[in-house]
């Protein structure tokens, strides 16, 4: 098995809903929202945001090793029912000092998606993928869901398949938005390891009103896990808490390899005890939707530190297992002017803003591997690291703008993508982030 075939496997994923922002029933809209999302990346996932521990920490992880990099993620979003004054679209957010991204970074519209035609298959799909779910030594009764792909792609879906119910809030899109524009962009900025955000904000754009607040909230600090395999063949994720968590979900994909070194069954598993898999469970969760997924068991508690691997889920994955484990985190609010404090009268915000955090690690498993294939894959497949790094380009993040837009340029179809959404949740969980910058 290779390491291109293991970074395949986090592609693979259940069904997810089409991004949906959320707006409180009754409330009248905005003229700008503003959206922040903090999140701390550890483990793989630290490595994967532009980390500096090499194939030497990621041969570590493989070995059941605990977090190497971490690193630090921002995302920024702006929109407004605005158009620009005079024409021209400009919009700057002004950090803190501690952010040290300089006085400013500048937000700017994404760039028209291109569509493409899809072609058909190569071949008749053969893979399955075995879903579990919930926390215990041992599946219950009825796991694992089992996706044929041949069948799925000849229209035979599966029953009792697991849902994604937890909508995806990404606050301002450029659908939902007369004026949209993002950050990271194309400025070659990114927040480091050591970046602070506590302090002043002020927001400028010439299409909504100007935007001032004060963080009193940091990046989360970061979450260390291991594994520990017990007598019945299961699995104990133990993990340290980490100050305002709010509630935690663990997430595993593995596998096992087929006959002539072909990719097997492939296996996905989560703890969350009602089956939901991807949709707003791989993103950024305010504290109040984590409370009540907290009580439906979706999340584990914000006291919880450990849950139990099924032993089939093990069995079903001998060669390899990338797990990840997401704290949620709290969230600060602002808005102009601000809300009444009589229900009775009317409010109409100029603007309102708001920032959420999470902290997220990762970590491989990986048995019988050819390391040195393994090695040789991941140098092809990061090649954009490593030409980063021979250019002797001091900011490790660079590669990381490389990667987004290797993510985001078109691709042939995939299974996944011709069965409406197999693809982009696990990554972007495993990663920290989904494709959001394209």
């Amino acid at each position: 098995m290779t390491w291109g075939k293991i970074r395949m496997a986090w592609t693979m994923a259940p069904l997810v809903l089409v991004p949906v922002a959320v707006i409180a029933a009754g409330e009248a809209a905005p003229t700008a929202r503003y959206d922040m999302r903090a999140g701390t990346v550890s483990g793989l996932a630290g490595m994967g945001t532009g980390g500096t521990g090499g194939m030497g920490a990621a041969m570590g992880m493989m070995m059941g090793g605990g977090a190497s990099s971490v690193q630090h993620e921002l995302y920024l979003r702006l929109g407004s029912a605005q158009a620009p004054a005079g024409g021209k679209a400009s919009a700057d957010h002004f950090v803190p000092a501690g952010a040290k991204l300089g006085r400013s970074v500048a937000l700017v519209a994404p760039p028209r998606a291109q569509e493409t035609v899809p072609e058909l298959l190569p071949e008749k799909p053969r893979d399955r993928l075995l879903i579990f779910w919930g926390c215990g030594e041992h599946a219950p009764q009825g796991q694992p869901v089992v996706i044929d792909f041949a069948k799925v792609a000849a229209g035979q879906m599966p029953a009792g398949m697991p849902g994604a119910a937890v909508v995806r809030d990404w606050g301002p899109t450029p659908e939902n938005a007369r004026s949209f524009a993002r950050w990271p962009a194309e400025d070659r900025k990114f927040v480091k390891p050591d970046s602070s955000l506590l302090g002043a904000h002020r927001v400028v754009s010439t299409y909504a009103p100007e935007m001032d607040f004060t963080l009193s909230k940091d990046f989360m600090a970061p979450v260390t896990a291991h594994t520990a395999k017990l007598p019945s063949g299961a699995s104990r994720l133990s993990w340290t808490g980490v100050a305002g968590a709010t509630a935690w979900l663990a997430f595993l994909t593995g596998g096992k390899q087929g006959p002539g070194g072909t990719m097997g069954d492939m296996v996905m598993w989560t703890s969350s005890a009602d089956r939901q898999f991807g949709g707003g469970l791989m993103d950024w969760i305010a504290p109040d939707q984590a409370a009540s997924l907290v009580r439906s068991g979706t999340l584990l508690a914000p006291a919880a530190t450990s849950c139990v691997i099924p032993a089939e889920v093990v069995a079903a994955s001998p060669d390899f297992r990338v797990g990840t484990l997401t704290a949620f985190g709290p969230q600060e609010s602002f808005a102009y002017p601000p809300r009444p404090a009589d229900p009775k009268i009317a409010w109409k915000p100029e603007w309102t803003a708001r920032i959420r955090h999470r902290s997220t690690t990762s970590w491989m498993q990986a048995q019988g591997m050819d390391l040195g294939a393994a090695m040789r894959g991941a140098e092809d497949a990061g090649a954009e690291d490593a030409g980063a790094e021979e250019a002797g380009v001091a900011d490790a993040a660079d590669a990381r703008e490389q990667d987004r837009k290797a993510a985001c340029k078109p691709r042939k179809p995939s299974l996944g993508g011709m069965l409406g959404g197999l693809g982009g949740a696990v990554a972007g969980g495993m990663l920290g982030g989904a494709k959001k910058g394209c």
